[in-house]
C-alpha cells in the first residue's frame, strides 16, 4: 500500500529520487527494434506498412485509409448519449481553444519602415490514436480541435485495426466530431513512420501528436527532426495538495483515478492534515476494492505512490513546484489564493469539485501535458502547437542607410565582412 510520511528533507528527496526511476533510458532492444521498422518503412513503403500490421496486429484491411462515407455515418454505430457527451466536451475544447488563437499582425513605422507576423496553420498534421483495450476517444478531441482552431490544412489520423481488422466505432465518431479529414487503420511505430515519411496511400505530414505506448513513443522520439512532434510523453502522474477541509473520499478517488492508467503512474498526496492523511489511507484501501484495474492500482501505488504530511501549505506548493506535475489538484478552501504561487504544472484542478477526470475529458483545458517533471519547460498542447510564424520587415532606402553603420559595425565584430559587404553596396 501507499506510504506515509512527514515532511522532514528526507522523505521529500527519497521520493523524488524514485519517481526519477520511472523515467529511465528506453530499452536499447526497442530502439534497436523500431529503428528497423523505420528503416523498412522508408524504403519499401505500403509493403513494410502491412507486413508489420500483419506480425503486430494480426490483421490487415483491404484498403488501408477508411472510406469517406464510414467515418460520415460513424455516429450511427455508437449509443446516443455517448455521442451527446462527445458532443458537449468538443464545445468546450473548442470553446477554450479559441481564446488561444493568435492573429497575424503588421506595424508601419513613421520612418518608412515595415514590421510584421505571419501566423497560420500547419499544412498536414498526423494524429496517432491507440485503438483496442486502450481506446481514448477523449484524445481524439484534444489532438484535432485545437489543429482546426490553428487552420491546419488537412487532419489524417492513423488508428491500429482490432482482432477483425475493423476500426474502433467510438475513434471514428471523435474523429468525425472533431474534423479529421483522413482515417488510416494503422497501428504502431509503422504508422508512425508512413506519417513521417510518407508512402504510397498514406500522405507525408509536418508534425505528429498523440499517445501510444513505447514503440510509438520511441519512433516519434527518433523521428524529431524529420517531423516535428508534440512531447516525448512519459507514465501519467498527480499531485494533490490538501489542507483540513478536504474530503479523504475525495482524494482517494483522485489518486486512484490516475494510477489505474499504468503500473508506472505517480499519485501523490501533499496535506498540512495528519487526520486527512490517515482518513486517506483507509479510503484507498476501501474504494480500491470495487475497482475493475485493482491490481495496477496497487502496484502503482506501492512502487510510486506517497502521502506527505507537510507543516505549511507554502511547504506543499512549493514542494509541487519542485515536482512540476502533469496534474495538480490544489483541494484547499480557497485554491485562489494559491493559484499564483503555482509555477510549474502541465494543468491545476481548483476546489473540492473539480477532479482530474474533469479535465480529461470534458472542461476544456487540454488533456495533453508535460510529464515527468518537464512542466518546469513545456507546456500543454494547445493552438500554438499547430501554428508557424514567420517574422517580416520592409525597409526604405533612407531607412537602411541611417541602420547601415550600425550594422556593419555588428558584422565586422563577428568577423563577417561578406554581411557588412551586403550593406555597404547599396551605398
Amino acid at each position: 500500500m501507499i506510504g506515509m510520511a512527514k515532511a522532514d528533507g528526507v522523505a521529500e528527496r527519497r521520493l523524488l529520487e524514485q519517481l526519477k526511476t520511472r523515467s529511465g533510458e528506453i530499452d536499447r532492444s526497442v530502439t534497436a527494434a523500431v529503428s528497423d521498422i523505420l528503416f523498412h518503412v522508408q524504403q519499401y513503403g505500403d509493403t513494410s506498412v502491412r507486413e508489420y500490421t500483419m506480425k503486430f496486429d494480426g490483421a490487415v484491411p483491404e484498403s488501408f485509409e477508411i472510406p469517406r462515407e464510414e467515418l460520415e455515418g460513424a455516429l450511427e454505430a455508437c449509443k446516443s448519449e455517448f455521442v451527446y457527451a462527445l458532443y458537449k466536451a468538443a464545445d468546450n475544447i473548442r470553446d477554450f481553444h479559441m481564446r488561444q488563437k493568435q492573429q497575424s499582425w503588421i506595424e508601419p513605422k513613421e520612418n518608412g519602415v515595415i514590421l510584421g507576423q505571419r501566423i497560420r496553420g500547419l499544412q498536414r498534421v498526423g494524429i496517432y490514436v491507440p485503438g483496442g483495450t486502450a481506446a481514448y476517444p477523449s484524445s481524439v478531441l484534444m489532438n484535432a480541435i485545437p489543429a482546426k482552431i490553428a487552420g491546419v490544412k488537412e487532419i489524417v489520423m492513423v488508428t491500429p485495426p482490432g482482432k477483425d481488422g475493423k476500426p474502433n466505432p467510438d475513434i471514428l465518431a471523435a474523429a468525425k466530431i472533431a474534423g479529421v479529414d483522413r482515417v488510416f487503420l494503422i497501428g504502431g511505430a509503422q504508422a508512425v513512420a508512413a506519417l513521417a515519411y510518407g508512402t504510397e496511400t498514406v500522405p507525408k505530414v509536418d508534425k505528429i501528436v498523440g499517445p501510444g505506448n513505447i514503440y510509438v513513443a520511441t519512433a516519434k522520439k527518433l523521428l524529431y527532426g524529420t517531423v516535428d512532434i508534440d512531447m516525448i510523453a512519459g507514465p501519467s502522474e498527480i499531485l494533490i495538495v490538501a489542507d483540513e477541509t478536504a474530503n479523504p473520499r475525495f482524494l482517494a478517488a483522485d489518486l486512484m483515478s490516475q494510477a489505474e492508467h499504468d503500473v508506472l503512474a505517480s499519485a501523490i498526496l501533499l496535506t498540512t492534515s495528519e487526520r486527512v492523511a490517515n482518513r486517506t489511507l483507509e479510503e484507498l484501501e476501501r474504494q480500491m476494492q470495487t475497482l475493475s484495474r485493482r491490481d495496477i492500482i496497487e502496484r502503482s501505488l506501492d512502487d510510486f505512490g506517497a502521502i506527505i504530511v507537510c507543516n505549511t501549505m507554502e511547504e506543499a506548493v512549493s514542494f509541487a513546484n519542485e515536482l512540476a506535475p502533469e496534474h495538480l489538484e490544489l483541494a484547499v478552501q480557497n485554491p485562489m489564493d494559491y493559484l499564483g504561487k503555482v509555477d510549474n504544472a502541465g494543468s491545476v484542478f481548483l476546489g473540492h469539485y473539480s477532479p482530474e477526470p474533469l479535465g480529461d475529458y470534458y472542461a476544456g483545458p487540454n488533456h495533453v501535458l508535460p510529464t515527468g517533471g518537464t512542466a518546469r519547460f513545456f507546456s500543454p498542447l494547445s493552438v500554438d502547437s499547430f501554428v508557424k510564424k514567420t517574422g517580416f520587415m520592409y525597409y526604405t532606402e533612407q531607412a537602411l542607410r541611417e541602420a547601415k553603420d550600425d550594422i556593419v559595425c555588428l558584422a565586422e565584430a563577428e568577423g563577417l565582412t561578406a554581411h557588412a559587404n551586403s550593406i555597404e553596396v547599396r551605398f
